[in-house]
């Protein structure tokens, strides 16, 4: 890029992302983005694939009804604000939200944007259209979801089962664009067509995704850029190796790795943000001793969180649930609540007596541990916290890891199941020996 922008986004943390931005775009328009992509996406469609590998790629082709506003550090229902909807409104009952769009949008074929393209979209999310996504990872999202109507070209209604108050917020994630009507789903997962500021030009898996402008935006005067490359590179030492280079405008690093970079790249821009990206434990919950709510609970009381911040993000971040915690958080728990739940109490002795006891009762020990497979994808911000996570449940004295199993793109778990084996393939089991412990010498210790 010719705009002598340097910056970093480095992550890691259990419930928190660290992020290092650096400013402002100088005012110049023109020249391309270079990026980092940590895998390939199986697809370039947004509405079916389930992580940011598409999405940040992406989410420059297409636009939303209404976007956070990006000028704005902290979400909020506040920081909402339109994007192909010109403005909103809920009625009296709050189970119906009405949207009013944009007129002299255009997809990038030149076909008029309307609001059959928002009906079209939303109906196969809820898997009520003619087309069905082949993976919908966020249908759950539109459970309340009853009917969409539109009143013209320029007015589409949703119609909820019941009041959701944060529908708005949903519709207001980077993951959810509205597709065209006219274009069926399977081309969509090939070659994207949007209305928004980029065009897409090209994927090559394991290589790149580009983009470049679109010069009939209907934001006059944007974009700003030419275009948008991402290059894939699985590797986090060498995505960092290229950003020192000079090959990338930005990148996303481990904790463990800032003071190398900042060290070799003094002329880069970081700072230190929460961002809201949890690493979250899922239990099969059907499959004995699992299906035991106790057993649950224990596993629960086993994990000490402030160890994985410590660990794996030398002590930058904070403990949460499932939501970003205060105060950068709008809607977490206070410390006070989330110290009730089972594991979240600052006394970690205590959890872990209360686990033993637990599975004691249910007739395991030393003698009979349960043997557990793990299954994580093969990116270091998940591989290291699912290594620590089963040190953790040893040290409860009930659980045994037996084999952790990566799954190796960003379908992640969902990978064999919906066909992408020869990715899935590509998995390997020999995971402790990919960790570089040397970087991780707190890690390695707790290895030991």
């Amino acid at each position: 890029m010719n705009q002598g922008f340097r910056g970093c986004l480095a992550a890691a943390g259990v419930g928190l992302v660290m992020a290092l931005v650096g400013p402002a775009f100088a005012q110049k328009p023109g020249g391309i983005l270079q990026m980092p992509g940590f895998t390939s996406p199986a697809s370039m469609s947004i509405h079916e694939e389930s992580t940011i590998a598409a999405g940040i790629p992406l989410m420059g082709v297409f636009n939303n009804l209404v976007l956070f506003d990006q000028h704005v550090p902290q979400n909020s229902l506040a920081s909402i604000v339109p994007d192909l909807a010109s403005d909103w409104s809920w009625d009296e009952t709050g189970a119906a939200l009405t949207f009013r769009l944009r007129q002299g949008a255009k997809w990038h074929d030149g076909k008029p944007f309307t609001a059959r393209d928002v009906k079209c979209t939303w109906d196969a999310l809820a898997g009520k259209g003619d087309e069905k996504f082949r993976v919908n990872p966020r249908k759950s999202w539109y459970r309340a979801l009853d009917e969409i109507t539109t009143n013209g070209d320029y007015e589409v209604t949703f119609h909820l089962k019941r009041p959701q108050p944060y529908l708005i917020a949903l519709l207001a994630s980077g993951q959810s664009p509205v597709y065209p009507c006219h274009v069926p789903l399977r081309e969509m997962r090939s070659h994207p067509i949007g209305t928004g500021p980029f065009k897409f030009v090209e994927y090559k898996p394991n290589e790149h995704i580009r983009v470049v402008r679109n010069p009939d935006y209907w934001k006059k005067g944007r974009p700003y850029l030419d275009g948008i490359e991402t290059t894939i590179i699985p590797s986090v030492s060498t995505r960092a190796l290229a950003f020192v280079s000079g090959k990338f405008d930005m990148i996303q690093l481990s904790m463990a790795q800032l003071k190398d970079v900042r060290a070799q790249a003094p002329q880069a821009a970081c700072e230190v943000v929460m961002d809201n990206n949890s690493r979250d434990l899922l239990i099969n919950r059907a499959v004995p001793p699992f299906d035991n709510l106790e057993s649950r609970r224990a596993m629960a009381l086993s994990l000490d969180r402030q160890a994985f911040i410590d660990i794996l993000t030398e002590g930058q971040g904070a403990v949460g649930g499932s939501i970003m915690p205060p105060p950068d958080g709008v809607w977490g728990m206070p410390p006070e609540v989330l110290h009730t739940l089972p594991g979240y109490g600052p006394d970690v002795q205590k959890n872990l007596t209360e686990a033993r006891a637990i599975m004691h009762q249910l007739g395991y020990g030393r003698d009979k541990r349960v043997e557990v497979k793990v299954s994580t994808r093969d990116v270091s911000g998940y591989r290291d916290f699912a290594i620590a996570g089963d040190l953790h449940r040893r040290r409860a004295g009930a659980h045994r890891h037996r084999k952790l199993v990566p799954a190796g793109h960003a379908q992640g778990l969902q990978g064999r199941r919906h066909g992408l084996r020869r990715r899935s393939r590509r998995a390997r089991p020999e995971i402790l020996r990919n960790l570089r412990l040397r970087r991780r010498p707190q890690l390695h210790r707790l290895l030991q």
